[in-house]
Order: structure tokens, then sequence, then C-alpha cells
């Protein structure tokens, strides 16, 4: 089957900042779906709209229903960067789509700083435990981080200000490539309650203060930087197991304890 579902990635610019190929997508869609920002980004016509439901993979049947008609997807910047791009992959043959993507949020902010990309980590904050922040802290990284929400910011200071890593400077962009965009910078000591836009992400530059306890992500951390109750394998006896069994990236390890 010939290509007919496909992913447009739109930015803040609206349908203005769409490549020609994009805007045809677009345009020629019998069926669009989308968020309601993205889809009121889009003038009214004789497409049919799809809003996202929550969670999103209740509108995947959807979608299927209408295989063989042209639909397109709206998504934000790069659909395939922690976007909807990677989970209609997940359901749907890669033949039978076609994605354009545009410069994300990590592009953006990147570009903004001067930071080159590969020199950051990326995460996603949005529907995620914040906890996931504390494996990526070292001094002098450099993260960039989507946010969930206009909170994100504040409890992403308060954090790294209650872990000694206060002196971490937090710069946030809100409506990144849009006519509303802007930037807010500041120590994570600093930030206080200040609430952001909604839209926003967030670049960090790591700066341990004198009580930060930086670990590193190898085996054999300190027994103290665990939660338990005494029964715990030792520190040396930890790290020569794992280097021994040499676990490679997708596979899990059990310790299953004599109880």
């Amino acid at each position: 089957m010939k290509p007919w579902l496909a992913v447009v990635g739109i930015g803040e610019d609206g349908i203005a900042g769409l490549s020609a190929a994009a805007r045809a997508l677009v345009e020629t869609a019998e069926t669009l779906v989308g968020g309601e920002r993205h889809l009121a980004m889009v003038p009214p016509g004789s497409a049919e709209r799809l809003v996202w439901q929550r969670p999103l993979t209740d509108t995947i049947a959807a979608i299927a229903a209408r295989r063989g008609s042209r639909v397109t997807v709206l998504a934000s910047g790069d659909p395939r960067w922690y976007g909807v791009g990677a989970v209609l992959a997940r359901h749907f043959p890669c033949d039978e789509m076609t994605s354009l993507p545009q410069p994300g949020a990590f592009s953006l902010a990147a570009a903004r700083l001067g930071w080159a990309i590969a020199d950051c980590a990326i995460l996603s904050l949005h529907g995620r435990a914040l906890d996931a922040l504390r494996l990526h802290l070292a001094p002098q990284r450099r993260l960039l981080l989507l946010s969930e929400d206009g909170t994100t910011p504040r409890a992403v200071a308060r954090l790294l200000t209650e872990l000694g890593w206060g002196p971490s400077v937090l710069t946030v962009f809100e409506h990144l490539g849009g006519p509303r965009e802007a930037m807010l910078g500041e120590e994570a000591r600093n930030w206080g309650e200040r609430r952001t836009a909604d839209l926003n992400t967030i670049a960090l530059e790591c700066r341990a203060g004198p009580d930060a306890r930086p670990l590193p992500r190898l085996a054999g951390l300190p027994d103290d930087a665990f939660e338990h109750d005494g029964q715990l394998t030792k520190r040396e006896v930890r790290a020569m197991t794992l280097a021994a069994l040499g676990p490679l990236p997708g596979e899990t390890l059990w310790d299953i304890g004599a109880g």
C-alpha cells in the first residue's frame, strides 16, 4: 500500500513555517489529526478533524479505520523526538507513512544558546517522573529538558536546590520559534515560585554546590546511595558481579535474595 498517513511537524510559527511539501499534505488531507493547539493553526477547510484523546493510543483505532484515505497528523517539531511519530510507528508500517519533521525544541534551544546538541543529555519530563533527572546530574553537564507544564521549571529548581545543585543555571524558553518566544534565566536556588508558560523547554547547566554529591553511572555505587535495611550486598561485590555479567543495553538483571 502506498503511503496514506502523513506526520507533519509544525512549530509555533504555524502554517507559515511549513515547507511546500508539508503544506500540501496539510491542505490536501481528508482527515487532520492533532491537539487543539495544532489544529487551530490550520484555517478551516473540508477536512475532518480528530482531536487526540487521552491516552493518545485511544485515537489510534480511529486513524486505522481511515486507512487508505489521506490522513495527516500534526505534531510538535520533530515528531520522532519524544513525539507522536514514534507512537504511530509502533502501530503502522513504515512504508505506509510519510514523516516531515520541523526543527524541534531541542534544536531551537541549542541554537539560541550556541550549544552542541551532541554534547547535551536529552530528557523529557513530560509524563515522566522528575526523579529521572537525578541520574544525569554531573559537574558542567548540559541538559535539554522537555517540560510537562509551567510548573516544571519550578520543580526542577527545587529538586536541584535540595540535592545541593543550587548554583546550576536554568534557561527556560517559552513558545520557541513563534512570535511569543521568550527566555528566562536564573540559578536554581534563586528561581523561587515563579511559573512559566506551559509550553516551555529547559536548558540546564549543572553546577555543583558544596553540598552536592555527584555519583558516577558505573557499577559499585556507595552503599549509602541506596535505600536499604542493612541487608545489602557490599559495594565491591556488586561492582565485580556486574563487571563479570557485563549486561548489554536493553537487558535486565534480577538480584534475587534468599529472603
